[in-house]
């Protein structure tokens, strides 16, 4: 399984249930990675998509504790192990986490890669990803060029969980 995450240089990732910041290159960058693959996101994230739909041209797997939720055409599952025994379904190279900061953090163990947009400010947050930096089991294997949105500036990091 992998993920994909934007975060700031204290890896922060919201802030009152919003992204800290819109980088088109960004949501470029995730349409192109998760298109035609699953993404696996948790109820609060969702709710969050104009209109508080699923995600177009992906499966979409929520993740929530609540027995009676619904969302278009997305499948629903209530518990991590659910969730592990629907995503045997599909190749583990296309299964995306997306989020938000409890569902990171619940399946983080289950993935090997990590798609991470880093920018080099600290925001106001109230969510945060782990510290891949501070992990041992993680290592960044590749990064981008800097980039620059106005003032902003980020890369597109991959880190991979080192095998043991």
């Amino acid at each position: 399984m992998n993920l994909i995450v934007g975060v700031d240089k204290n890896w922060a990732i919201g802030n009152k249930g919003k992204l800290l910041v819109s980088i088109p290159n960004d949501m470029k960058m995730f349409r192109a990675e998760t298109t035609g693959k699953v993404v696996i996101l948790g109820r609060k994230t969702l709710a969050t998509f104009p209109n508080g739909a699923p995600l177009k041209n992906r499966t979409n797997i929520i993740l929530t504790r609540d027995e009676s939720f619904t969302a278009g055409d997305a499948v629903i599952v209530h518990s991590i192990e659910e969730l592990l025994e629907e995503v045997k379904k599909y190749p583990p190279e296309d299964v995306y986490l997306i989020g938000g900061d409890s569902i990171y953090k619940q399946l983080l163990p289950y993935c090997d890669m990590a798609i991470v947009t880093k920018t080099d400010h600290a925001f106001e947050a109230d969510a945060y990803f782990p510290n891949l930096e501070a992990d041992p089991e993680w290592k960044m294997t590749a990064e981008s060029e800097e980039q620059t949105y106005f003032s902003l500036e980020y890369t597109f990091q991959r880190w991979e969980r080192i095998k043991s």
